[in-house]
């Protein structure tokens, strides 16, 4: 990608990604394969390339304390993926990503009130009171 982040600094910001992931797509004329729907396919794709590297892990602790440095690093690739090619889409929608998300932060709170309990019943969160 084109320059300017270096592997100190601080943070990085979903406007900076969009900005280097649009960038990088017109450098290389690939705006015309950006389509929403392609976008989506591709993204579905890097999920499915990050969920093969968990597949016969079995549970996993946070952390990964167990895993190879390498593994580490790859499973950074493919969440990078994924991340990018989230930004990419939702740029192309036109949806400030993160304000959607601080939105659905926000109703998930008043959905899953903090006063309450909750258990990983039936393999979804259940309330226990």
């Amino acid at each position: 990608m084109t320059g300017g982040f270096q592997e100190g600094d601080q943070s990085v910001t979903l406007d900076l990604l969009k900005q280097k992931m649009d960038s990088f797509a017109k450098e290389r004329d690939w705006d015309q394969f950006h389509s929403p729907r392609n976008l989506l396919l591709a993204l579905v794709g890097e999920v499915g390339e990050l969920s093969a590297i968990f597949q016969w892990k079995g549970e996993v602790p946070k952390g990964l304390p167990d895993w190879k440095e390498e593994e580490k690093v790859h499973a950074g690739e493919e969440l990078s993926d994924v991340l990018l090619y989230l930004v990419r889409l939702s740029d192309v929608c036109d949806i400030d990503l993160g304000k959607a998300a601080l939105r659905k932060v926000e109703l998930n709170a008043i959905k899953y009130p903090a006063s309450r309990t909750y258990s990983n019943a039936n393999n979804g969160i259940a309330e226990t009171s």
